[in-house]
């Protein structure tokens, strides 16, 4: 996930910085479209993410976020057994505006 595409966008990237019982931080960059929509997926599925009491989603170096890929996102928080306290820190408005048209705001708080 951390090769240029053709179009000279650089590819998403989604890295789990830490994650035990309590929490775990989640680190995006790039653009997250179609192209990574599937390894999105399986990094959602990361057991210590699912485990994590809360989680922090630093969007900061995210340039782009299409609707798949916040639907991907919503879809892993709310499969979570005991749904995690979820927080968005960083997300550019156009990517605010993205997650807040999947409902993302529901369960997570986004803060700048």
């Amino acid at each position: 996930m951390t090769h240029e595409r053709s179009t000279g966008s650089p590819a998403g990237a989604v890295r789990l910085i830490e994650a035990d019982e309590q929490h775990a931080v989640l680190a995006f960059s790039g653009v997250l479209d179609e192209h990574v929509l599937r390894d999105l997926e399986e990094r959602l599925l990361d057991q210590r993410l699912r485990q994590a009491g809360s989680w922090l989603l630093e969007m900061s170096d995210l340039q782009q976020l299409d609707l798949a890929s916040a639907y991907a996102l919503l879809r892993a928080m709310a499969s979570v057994p005991k749904p995690p306290a979820v927080t968005i820190r960083g997300a550019r408005r156009p990517i605010q505006r993205t997650l807040r048209h999947v409902g993302i705001d529901a369960l997570a708080a986004i803060v700048t």
